[in-house]
């Protein structure tokens, strides 16, 4: 029964957080500061998210075949590569090492 209600409590939740965006005047959504923000906000949250998916391990430090997975995509975005390629170089150089690593 608890479950059920964290799954009610959560979709009041985020039908509330929706229809308050729909509130907000749109002279408060033209600010220069609220564009900047917007645009760069998406991004923060998911170097976040990357960060700690690749980086940590409960609440340890962990450097692994993902670190190098990373570590190799961030070469191929160095060098231009297209979003495909980079990612196919990822998962190449993260497999490859843990083959080698066991």
């Amino acid at each position: 029964m608890n479950i059920w209600i964290a799954i009610a409590v959560t979709a009041v939740g985020c039908y509330a957080v929706k229809l308050i965006g729909l509130l907000v005047p749109a002279g408060a959504l033209e600010r220069p500061v609220v564009k900047r923000l917007a645009a760069l906000l998406p991004v923060a949250l998911l170097a976040a998210l990357t960060a700690q998916q690749t980086f940590a391990d409960g609440r340890t430090l962990i450097l692994d075949a993902k670190a190098v997975g990373l570590a190799a995509a961030a070469v191929a975005l160095v060098l231009r590569a297209p979003f495909l390629v980079v990612i196919a170089v990822a998962v190449v150089v993260t497999a490859g090492v843990r083959a080698l690593t066991g």
